[in-house]
């Protein structure tokens, strides 16, 4: 393939990458010229895709939507993967998943060499297609919302909360995230000016303002470890207690990041920071997030101390090697 040919392939890539890009950005991401983008994109356009062009200070191209795809090359190894991700499709809660799933591998295997062939076959009898009792999401609905996060599109619905009350929602989506089985929707609140998750199966009258909003830093290492943070703490909760520790508020929730949710400051060097669970043993796990060093109390719940204290004998007996193969050895 020549050089030319190739950097039309790979600004075609770029193109439905996006929305929209500006010139100067796209020749860069190109490594050519203004000139010779021109020409790059004059070649598209007779091969067909349309694509447009606008001037000014904010000029650019944009692929229209609807152009063809050209011809799909996979290697062995993409084809199992996407193989393995279609029969994963149709486990996702996504309203016809098994049906779509189901056509679209019959399509893929009737372009696979015989020996190909046989291998994604081989999938089918290790990771079965089960339709799960969740509730189900429109995939045109999730297709639009990651649009939505990847322009960055601020939108509107209406959102059923789990208590069932309802409201009108404007967010700056950031990533939609299949978790416990639901799909979430992770976004900036322009009423709530915070964070917050929504499960995508409780949203409707979706509607797209087509308003770009900044660029926001989720406070996580990623958006699936913000939505475990929050689902954790929507779990049913029998047992609250509270960890009083001797680190500011702000150097708590630095630490902690989406897991500091509802923590408040007790004077400026102390932090109160409320935790629950449906068992004392399930509580525990919570204290393993306070670091080495950091002073701490627990408060509000005598069960819950006196189950740490046994917890804590315990481990100690396990792992102390003067007591180390006697039995019921005490600590003091």
């Amino acid at each position: 393939m020549s050089h030319t040919t190739s950097r039309a392939l790979e600004l075609l890539t770029l193109l439905q990458t996006h929305r929209h890009w500006p010139g100067p950005e796209l020749a860069g991401r190109l490594g050519v010229t203004a000139r010779t983008l021109r020409r790059d994109i004059e070649r598209l356009r007779e091969l067909g895709y349309t694509v447009t062009a606008t001037r000014g200070s904010i000029g650019g191209y944009q692929l229209e939507g609807g152009a063809d795809m050209p011809p799909l090359l996979l290697t062995d190894d993409e084809a199992v993967a996407l193989a393995i991700g279609l029969r994963s499709y149709a486990t996702e809660g996504i309203d016809d998943g098994e049906l779509t799933a189901l056509t679209a591998l019959a399509k893929l295997e009737q372009l696979l060499p015989p020996e190909l062939r046989r291998r994604v076959n081989a999938l089918a009898d290790v990771q079965p297609m089960r339709r799960p009792d969740v509730p189900r999401v429109p995939a045109d609905l999730l297709g639009q919302l990651a649009l939505a996060c990847r322009d960055r599109d601020r939108i509107r619905f209406h959102y059923q909360a789990r208590n069932g009350a309802e409201s009108e929602r404007l967010v700056e989506p950031h990533s939609i995230v299949s978790s416990s089985r639901y799909w979430f929707l992770v976004a900036w609140d322009l009423d709530r000016d915070a964070w917050r998750t929504f499960r995508v199966d409780r949203t409707s009258r979706f509607f797209n303002t087509r308003v770009r909003g900044p660029e926001r830093t989720l406070p996580a290492e990623d958006a699936a470890e913000f939505i475990q943070a929050a689902v954790s703490s929507l779990d049913e909760v029998r047992q609250t207690a509270d960890v009083v520790m001797e680190l500011s508020l702000d150097a708590m929730t630095t630490r902690f990041g989406p897991w500091s949710e509802g923590a408040t400051a007790e004077g400026e060097n102390a932090t109160r920071w409320p935790i629950g669970g449906d068992s004392c043993e399930a509580m525990i796990g919570a204290l393993a997030w306070v670091e080495d060093g950091v002073e701490y109390r627990i408060e509000g719940n005598p069960e819950f101390s006196r189950f740490v204290d046994e917890a804590a004998r315990r481990m100690l007996r396990a792992t102390s090697p003067a007591t180390a193969g006697t039995s019921g050895a005490a600590v003091p």
